[in-house]
C-alpha cells in the first residue's frame, strides 16, 4: 500500500483532479457533459466519412474536424496525467489505456490509412462518465453485472466446453450422414451447420437431404432452446447474489491512479491502495 506518494494533490493539480476525474461539483458535471458530446461528436464524424458521398462533398471538413477533437482528447489525456498523483499507475489502468487507445487511431492513419475508424473504441469511454447527472446508478448496475459474470466464470467456461464438444460430436454425425453429396463436404464444414443449427440461427445455406439427419437436426435444433437458457440462468443466480451484496457508490475518484466507482465509506482506493 502507498502512503504519502499515493494520495494528496495541491494548488492546480488537485483541483484540476475534482474537475476531471469527480462529477460532486458543476465544474466537473459540466466537464463530463463536454467529454460526453465530443465523444458523440468523434463518432458521428467517423461514421460519416465512411460514407462515400459524403466523403467526396465534405471529405476535408471530416478530416478536419477529426483532428481538432483528436487533439482535444490528447490535451485532455495529458491533463489526466498531470492531475493524479501516480501517472504511471494511471496510464497502466483500465481507462487510462482507453484514454490512449482513443487517441492513436487518428495518428496511426497517417502511417497506416483507414485505422481511423478505430476511433469508435471512444464510446468505451462514456462509462467513465456515467456518474454525471445523477447516473451513479449505471456505475453500480455495471458493476453489479461485471461481479456476476467473474462469479459465472468457470460455470460458463465448463458449459462453452460442452457446447464445443457436442458441436463436434453432431457435425461429425452429419458429416458422417450426409456426406459431401448434400453438401457436407468435410468435417470443419458439418461442425460449422452443428453450430448454426444449435444456435437455431438456420441460415439454410446447408441441410440435410436424409431422413436420418433431417432427424438429428431436429434434436439438434430441440436441444439448442435449452442450451440458450443455460447461460441465462447462471448470470442471472449470479446477479442476484452480488444484487444482495451492493454497496452505495461515490463519486469521488482516486487521486493517484484516478480510479472511480468507489463505496461511500471506502477509505483507501480499490485498485491501488492509495487513501481516499
Amino acid at each position: 500500500m502507498q502512503d504519502n506518494e499515493s494520495a494528496q494533490l495541491t494548488g492546480w493539480r488537485a483541483k484540476g483532479h475534482e474537475i476531471i476525474f469527480e462529477s460532486d461539483t458543476p465544474a466537473g458535471k459540466a466537464f463530463d457533459v463536454a467529454l460526453i458530446l465530443a465523444i458523440f461528436s468523434s463518432i458521428v464524424v467517423v461514421m460519416l466519412e465512411s460514407v462515400v458521398t459524403i466523403r467526396a462533398e465534405h471529405g476535408t471538413l471530416l478530416t478536419a474536424a477529426e483532428w481538432v477533437l483528436t487533439g482535444l482528447f490528447t490535451v485532455e489525456y495529458l491533463l489526466r496525467l498531470l492531475c493524479v498523483a501516480s501517472p504511471g499507475r494511471y496510464a497502466r489502468s483500465f481507462f487510462g489505456l482507453v484514454d490512449l487507445l482513443a487517441i492513436l487511431p487518428t495518428f496511426l492513419s497517417l502511417m497506416v490509412p483507414g485505422t481511423q475508424a478505430l476511433v469508435v473504441i471512444r464510446t468505451v469511454r462514456i462509462l467513465r462518465v456515467f456518474r454525471v447527472l445523477k447516473l451513479a446508478n449505471y456505475v453500480r448496475e455495471a458493476d453489479t453485472m461485471r461481479r456476476a459474470l467473474v462469479g459465472s466464470r468457470r460455470k460458463i467456461e465448463i458449459f462453452v466446453s460442452t457446447v464445443l464438444m457436442l458441436v463436434v460430436i453432431f457435425g461429425s454425425l452429419m458429416y458422417v450422414i450426409e456426406g459431401p453429396e448434400n453438401g457436407f463436404t468435410s468435417i470443419p464444414r458439418g461442425i460449422y451447420w452443428a453450430i448454426v443449427t444449435m444456435t437455431t440461427v438456420g441460415y439454410g445455406d446447408i441441410a440435410p437431404q436424409t431422413d436420418l439427419g433431417q432427424a438429428l437436426s431436429a434434436f439438434i435444433m430441440i436441444m439448442g432452446y435449452g442450451i440458450i437458457a443455460v447461460p441465462t440462468g447462471i448470470v442471472s443466480a449470479q446477479m442476484a447474489k452480488a444484487d444482495r451484496m451492493e454497496h452505495h457508490v461515490s463519486g469521488q475518484a482516486c487521486p493517484a491512479c484516478g480510479m472511480a466507482g468507489h463505496t461511500g465509506d471506502a477509505v483507501h482506493c480499490r485498485l491501488c491502495g492509495a487513501r481516499m
